[in-house]
């Protein structure tokens, strides 16, 4: 029991990190390239603060109530020199990470034609697409707590019903995300969206580009053979021939 808990409790540290770097690699690299490429952000401040509280502390509280399973036993010891973030976690992280910054760059391009923008107000026109954007990533985010839960397992919704705090915080994040785009908009620069758009967002971050297409990509990802010799070997080995030679 004692070596069951332990393992879940390392587990669920692992699956957290995971969670935590793909959102950040994510808002990162949404961010940097839009700056560069057009001087504007589609994520402010404030709506950053909003996907750091999923992460940090929804997030956490999330994943870090998963009660150990028998997987877990099945699992080899963790040596003492193995490194935290595994290869198949860095597997997971940069096929979730390339998939939502890939769409929702082509959203932020694109996204005045897509969303049939073109006789709006110029600035209302990228008040809505930059709306649309935020409930998008959201919305990823909040899939990706659940594909965090089992990192090298393809059925993510095994036993998600029997934690009853994990799907509290499921159900608490999407209310507040509806509050804060409905009745918040000065607050975090949101605009209301109707139904319409509504269902769009939510075609986007749940149905079509971002989850339901993002559920048989991270199941294919899952497929993807990972090497057992850490990835940070390679970086290191490099440096490592350099001192050696130096020294020699």
């Amino acid at each position: 029991m004692v070596v069951r808990w332990g393992r879940s409790v390392f587990a669920n540290i692992q699956k957290f990190i995971q969670f935590q770097l793909t959102v950040n690699v994510a808002a990162l690299l949404i961010n940097v390239v839009a700056a560069i490429s057009s001087g504007d952000v589609p994520l402010n401040a404030v709506q950053l603060l909003w996907v750091n509280l999923i992460m940090d502390t929804l997030g956490a509280l999330a994943l870090a109530t998963e009660p150990p399973t028998d997987h877990l036993m099945h699992r080899l010891p963790v040596g003492r020199k193995e490194p935290l973030i595994t290869n198949i976690m860095w597997r997971n992280l940069i096929v979730q990470a390339l998939y939502q910054v890939t769409v929702l760059l082509v959203l932020n391009f694109k996204g005045t034609s897509i969303l049939h923008l073109e006789g709006e107000r110029r600035q209302h026109a990228s008040d809505v697409k930059n709306t649309m954007i935020f409930n998008a990533f959201v919305l990823s985010q909040i899939f990706n707590e659940f594909n965090a839960r089992k990192p090298d397992e393809i059925n993510v919704f095994t036993g998600v019903t029997k934690n009853y705090l994990f799907m509290g915080i499921i159900g608490i994040t999407c209310v507040l995300q509806i509050i804060i785009i409905e009745f918040l908009g000065k607050f975090t620069k949101t605009v209301k969206l109707d139904w319409k758009l509504w269902l769009a967002s939510i075609g986007i971050g749940l149905f079509r580009w971002v989850q339901l297409l993002f559920w048989p990509l991270a199941v294919l990802g899952k497929m993807i053979p990972v090497p057992k010799t850490p990835l940070a070997v390679y970086f290191v080995r490099p440096f490592r021939r350099c001192i050696n030679a130096r020294r020699s």
